[in-house]
Protein backbone atom coordinates (compact mmCIF):
# COMPACT_ATOMS: atom_id res chain seq x y z
CA UNK A 1 0.00 0.00 0.00
CA UNK A 2 2.67 2.70 0.59
CA UNK A 3 4.11 1.72 -2.68
CA UNK A 4 0.84 2.53 -4.70
CA UNK A 5 0.17 5.29 -2.33
CA UNK A 6 3.92 7.07 -3.13
CA UNK A 7 3.34 6.40 -7.03
CA UNK A 8 -0.21 8.03 -6.82
CA UNK A 9 0.79 11.33 -4.67
CA UNK A 10 4.06 11.22 -6.98
CA UNK A 11 1.78 11.61 -10.17
CA UNK A 12 -0.50 14.39 -8.26
CA UNK A 13 2.17 16.55 -7.37
CA UNK A 14 5.79 16.01 -8.95
CA UNK A 15 5.41 14.58 -12.37
CA UNK A 16 5.94 18.02 -14.91
CA UNK A 17 3.59 19.48 -17.51
CA UNK A 18 2.96 22.73 -19.07
CA UNK A 19 0.56 25.43 -18.23
CA UNK A 20 0.25 29.05 -18.46
CA UNK A 21 1.90 31.03 -15.74
CA UNK A 22 2.38 34.50 -17.12
CA UNK A 23 -0.04 36.83 -19.17
CA UNK A 24 0.40 40.33 -20.48
CA UNK A 25 -2.88 41.59 -21.73
CA UNK A 26 -2.51 44.25 -24.54
CA UNK A 27 -6.19 44.84 -24.52
CA UNK A 28 -9.56 43.36 -22.89
CA UNK A 29 -12.83 45.25 -22.86
CA UNK A 30 -14.92 42.30 -22.10
CA UNK A 31 -16.65 41.56 -18.72
CA UNK A 32 -14.32 39.83 -17.35
CA UNK A 33 -11.89 41.13 -15.47
CA UNK A 34 -7.68 41.09 -16.49
CA UNK A 35 -7.37 38.73 -13.07
CA UNK A 36 -10.28 36.12 -13.67
CA UNK A 37 -9.85 36.09 -17.54
CA UNK A 38 -5.71 35.07 -16.46
CA UNK A 39 -6.94 32.28 -14.43
CA UNK A 40 -9.18 30.80 -16.61
CA UNK A 41 -6.01 30.83 -19.33
CA UNK A 42 -3.82 29.05 -16.52
CA UNK A 43 -7.11 26.02 -16.12
CA UNK A 44 -6.82 25.06 -19.54
CA UNK A 45 -4.97 21.93 -19.91
CA UNK A 46 -2.11 21.69 -22.63
CA UNK A 47 -0.33 19.31 -24.41
CA UNK A 48 3.19 18.72 -22.76
CA UNK A 49 6.29 17.84 -24.36
CA UNK A 50 8.53 16.88 -21.76
CA UNK A 51 11.87 16.03 -23.89
CA UNK A 52 12.05 19.36 -25.78
CA UNK A 53 11.09 21.42 -22.37
CA UNK A 54 12.94 21.89 -19.08
CA UNK A 55 11.88 23.29 -15.80
CA UNK A 56 12.52 27.03 -15.30
CA UNK A 57 14.32 25.87 -11.91
CA UNK A 58 16.48 23.23 -13.89
CA UNK A 59 16.88 26.08 -17.39
CA UNK A 60 20.53 26.73 -18.55
CA UNK A 61 19.30 30.31 -19.30
CA UNK A 62 18.48 31.12 -15.66
CA UNK A 63 16.73 34.00 -16.66
CA UNK A 64 13.50 35.07 -15.24
CA UNK A 65 11.80 35.57 -18.23
CA UNK A 66 13.04 32.43 -19.44
CA UNK A 67 13.93 30.87 -22.86
CA UNK A 68 12.81 28.34 -25.92
CA UNK A 69 13.82 25.85 -23.51
CA UNK A 70 11.54 26.51 -20.61
CA UNK A 71 9.14 28.97 -22.01
CA UNK A 72 6.03 28.62 -24.59
CA UNK A 73 4.34 31.38 -26.03
CA UNK A 74 0.67 31.44 -27.04
CA UNK A 75 -0.99 34.48 -28.90
CA UNK A 76 -4.90 35.25 -28.46
CA UNK A 77 -6.35 38.10 -30.38
CA UNK A 78 -10.77 38.24 -30.56
CA UNK A 79 -12.96 40.35 -31.39
CA UNK A 80 -16.79 40.69 -31.48
CA UNK A 81 -18.44 42.31 -34.83
CA UNK A 82 -22.03 41.95 -35.09
CA UNK A 83 -23.37 39.70 -32.37
CA UNK A 84 -22.06 38.19 -29.31
CA UNK A 85 -19.46 35.29 -29.62
CA UNK A 86 -17.89 32.48 -27.47
CA UNK A 87 -13.79 33.03 -27.24
CA UNK A 88 -13.01 29.44 -26.83
CA UNK A 89 -9.17 27.92 -26.10
CA UNK A 90 -9.25 26.90 -29.95
CA UNK A 91 -8.82 30.80 -30.70
CA UNK A 92 -5.14 30.48 -29.32
CA UNK A 93 -2.32 30.83 -31.46
CA UNK A 94 0.50 28.56 -30.25
CA UNK A 95 4.03 29.28 -31.11
CA UNK A 96 5.12 25.79 -30.58
CA UNK A 97 2.10 23.71 -31.90
CA UNK A 98 2.92 20.64 -29.52
CA UNK A 99 2.27 22.91 -26.84
CA UNK A 100 -1.39 23.90 -27.60
CA UNK A 101 -4.69 23.38 -25.32
CA UNK A 102 -5.82 19.94 -25.23
CA UNK A 103 -9.60 20.60 -26.27
CA UNK A 104 -10.13 23.36 -28.85
CA UNK A 105 -13.56 23.64 -27.49
CA UNK A 106 -13.04 24.98 -23.76
CA UNK A 107 -14.62 28.35 -23.26
CA UNK A 108 -12.72 31.47 -22.27
CA UNK A 109 -14.93 33.92 -22.66
CA UNK A 110 -18.42 35.81 -24.13
CA UNK A 111 -18.05 39.16 -26.07
CA UNK A 112 -20.94 41.59 -26.74
CA UNK A 113 -20.84 43.48 -30.06
CA UNK A 114 -17.33 45.77 -30.49
CA UNK A 115 -15.73 44.13 -27.43
CA UNK A 116 -12.06 42.54 -27.97
CA UNK A 117 -9.54 40.53 -26.23
CA UNK A 118 -5.69 40.43 -27.24
CA UNK A 119 -3.06 39.03 -24.80
CA UNK A 120 0.28 37.06 -24.89
CA UNK A 121 0.22 33.51 -22.43
CA UNK A 122 3.22 32.26 -21.74
CA UNK A 123 3.24 28.75 -20.39
CA UNK A 124 5.75 27.13 -18.30
CA UNK A 125 6.89 23.65 -16.96
CA UNK A 126 5.74 23.13 -13.19
CA UNK A 127 4.66 20.47 -10.44
CA UNK A 128 1.31 19.66 -9.37
CA UNK A 129 2.88 20.53 -5.49
CA UNK A 130 2.90 24.64 -6.24
CA UNK A 131 -0.05 24.31 -8.09
CA UNK A 132 -3.21 22.11 -9.24
CA UNK A 133 -3.05 23.71 -12.63
CA UNK A 134 0.04 21.85 -13.36
CA UNK A 135 -1.46 18.22 -12.23
CA UNK A 136 -1.50 15.78 -15.33
CA UNK A 137 -4.21 13.87 -13.87
CA UNK A 138 -8.21 14.60 -13.20
CA UNK A 139 -8.17 11.77 -10.96
CA UNK A 140 -5.84 9.01 -9.12
CA UNK A 141 -7.12 6.99 -7.01
CA UNK A 142 -6.37 3.12 -6.25
CA UNK A 143 -8.28 0.19 -4.26
CA UNK A 144 -7.67 -3.42 -2.99
CA UNK A 145 -9.06 -5.94 -5.74
CA UNK A 146 -12.02 -6.64 -4.70
CA UNK A 147 -13.20 -11.24 -3.51
CA UNK A 148 -16.98 -12.23 -3.63
CA UNK A 149 -17.90 -15.52 -2.31
CA UNK A 150 -21.32 -17.13 -2.08
CA UNK A 151 -21.83 -19.48 0.05
CA UNK A 152 -24.13 -22.21 -2.09
CA UNK A 153 -25.28 -24.00 1.04
CA UNK A 154 -26.11 -21.05 3.42
CA UNK A 155 -27.68 -19.39 0.19
CA UNK A 156 -31.29 -19.66 -0.85
CA UNK A 157 -31.76 -17.17 -3.74
CA UNK A 158 -34.18 -15.34 -2.34
CA UNK A 159 -32.71 -12.67 -4.89
CA UNK A 160 -31.98 -9.32 -2.22
CA UNK A 161 -28.10 -9.54 -2.61
CA UNK A 162 -28.53 -8.63 -6.21
CA UNK A 163 -31.35 -6.37 -6.12
CA UNK A 164 -29.55 -3.71 -4.01
CA UNK A 165 -25.76 -4.18 -5.58
CA UNK A 166 -25.25 -1.08 -7.29
CA UNK A 167 -22.92 -2.62 -9.78
CA UNK A 168 -24.69 -5.32 -10.73
CA UNK A 169 -21.65 -7.74 -9.43
CA UNK A 170 -24.22 -10.34 -8.71
CA UNK A 171 -26.44 -11.99 -10.66
CA UNK A 172 -29.77 -14.45 -10.38
CA UNK A 173 -29.23 -18.00 -12.24
CA UNK A 174 -30.16 -20.84 -12.74
CA UNK A 175 -27.71 -22.45 -10.77
CA UNK A 176 -28.36 -19.98 -7.77
CA UNK A 177 -26.45 -16.52 -7.18
CA UNK A 178 -23.15 -15.91 -9.19
CA UNK A 179 -20.75 -13.76 -9.56
CA UNK A 180 -19.93 -11.38 -12.31
CA UNK A 181 -17.30 -8.08 -12.74
CA UNK A 182 -15.74 -8.57 -9.78
CA UNK A 183 -13.47 -5.28 -10.08
CA UNK A 184 -16.75 -3.04 -10.77
CA UNK A 185 -17.03 -4.00 -6.79
CA UNK A 186 -16.67 -1.01 -4.62
CA UNK A 187 -17.01 -2.91 -1.33
CA UNK A 188 -19.80 -1.10 -0.03
CA UNK A 189 -20.97 -4.31 1.60
CA UNK A 190 -25.11 -3.83 0.50
CA UNK A 191 -25.03 -7.46 -0.46
CA UNK A 192 -24.16 -8.24 3.16
CA UNK A 193 -25.99 -6.28 4.87
CA UNK A 194 -29.33 -6.91 2.42
CA UNK A 195 -29.00 -11.26 2.97
CA UNK A 196 -31.39 -12.51 4.99
CA UNK A 197 -29.42 -15.28 6.51
CA UNK A 198 -26.79 -15.39 9.63
CA UNK A 199 -23.95 -15.41 8.97
CA UNK A 200 -24.42 -13.95 5.42
CA UNK A 201 -24.46 -16.03 2.14
CA UNK A 202 -22.75 -13.33 0.56
CA UNK A 203 -18.76 -12.64 2.02
CA UNK A 204 -16.76 -9.31 0.60
CA UNK A 205 -13.54 -9.40 1.15
CA UNK A 206 -10.32 -7.85 -0.68
CA UNK A 207 -7.00 -9.23 -1.84
CA UNK A 208 -4.45 -6.82 -0.18
CA UNK A 209 -1.63 -7.85 -2.28
CA UNK A 210 -3.11 -6.66 -5.40
CA UNK A 211 -4.69 -3.28 -6.28
CA UNK A 212 -6.88 -1.27 -8.91
CA UNK A 213 -5.23 1.84 -9.94
CA UNK A 214 -7.49 4.35 -11.94
CA UNK A 215 -5.79 6.89 -13.70
CA UNK A 216 -7.49 9.60 -15.64
CA UNK A 217 -5.28 12.13 -17.58
CA UNK A 218 -6.21 16.07 -17.91
CA UNK A 219 -4.93 15.26 -21.39
CA UNK A 220 -1.27 17.08 -21.20
CA UNK A 221 0.32 13.56 -21.01
CA UNK A 222 -0.40 10.49 -21.81
CA UNK A 223 -1.51 7.88 -18.73
CA UNK A 224 1.33 5.41 -19.88
CA UNK A 225 3.91 8.57 -20.19
CA UNK A 226 2.57 9.57 -16.35
CA UNK A 227 2.98 6.50 -14.89
CA UNK A 228 6.42 5.98 -16.66
CA UNK A 229 7.68 9.34 -15.50
CA UNK A 230 6.02 8.74 -11.57
CA UNK A 231 8.18 5.92 -11.50
CA UNK A 232 11.33 7.66 -12.79
CA UNK A 233 10.92 10.00 -9.77
CA UNK A 234 10.59 7.72 -6.98
CA UNK A 235 13.18 5.48 -8.35
CA UNK A 236 15.43 8.50 -8.21
CA UNK A 237 14.00 9.49 -4.34
CA UNK A 238 14.94 5.79 -3.41
CA UNK A 239 18.23 6.18 -4.53
CA UNK A 240 18.53 9.60 -3.10
CA UNK A 241 17.56 8.73 0.33
CA UNK A 242 19.94 5.51 0.29
CA UNK A 243 22.83 7.60 -0.80
CA UNK A 244 22.03 10.15 2.24
CA UNK A 245 21.95 7.08 4.66
CA UNK A 246 25.20 6.01 3.53
CA UNK A 247 27.09 9.22 4.11
CA UNK A 248 25.42 9.45 7.66
CA UNK A 249 27.47 6.63 8.73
Amino acid sequence: TPFVNALRRIMLTEVPTMAIDEIVILENSSILHDEILAHRMGLIPLKTDLDSYSLPEDCKCESEFGCNICRSNLTLEAEAEDKTMTVYSGDMKPENPDIAPVSDKIPIAKLAPDQRIKLEAYARLGKGKKHAKWQPVSMCTYMYLPEIKVDSKLCDACGKCVKVCPEECLIDTDEGIKTQKEIECTLCMDCTDACPQDPPAVEISWDNKAFIVKIESTGALPVERIVFEAIKIFDKKVKDFSDQLKKGK
